[in-house]
């Protein structure tokens, strides 16, 4: 089974911050609430997160979002690149939030 969630309709078109604590639509709240319950199920073999019809989206909400599966949630780097797809037009964005998760893995 494949779980899709579009950033921008399931959870906000401008999402922001970092943590709970910085407002409704942090990076915490969508990896707590959307992103890490897809990732852990066990009956859903691929997420694909689509990042079409965001606004400007600040790097403490990807590094959060994404890196934070490695720091906080403690998912090894290739599980995450086996269940997570990421989809956008803008292929540098999709290569942006990777390199969050990469400097995450790499204790950076």
């Amino acid at each position: 089974m494949k779980k899709y969630i579009s950033l921008a309709k399931d959870f906000n078109r401008d999402p922001a911050g970092r943590f709970l604590s910085d407002g409704p639509f942090s990076g915490e709240k969508f990896r707590e609430e959307l992103l890490y319950p897809a990732l852990k199920d066990p009956k859903i073999e691929k997420v694909i997160v689509e990042l079409n019809g965001l606004g400007g989206v600040g790097s403490s909400f990807w590094d959060e979002a994404f890196g934070g599966l490695i720091r906080n949630d403690q998912l090894p780097l290739n599980e995450i690149r086996v269940k997570l797809e990421i989809r956008c037009e803008d292929a540098s964005l999709i290569k942006h939030v990777w390199s969050f998760i990469n400097s995450a893995s790499a204790g950076e």
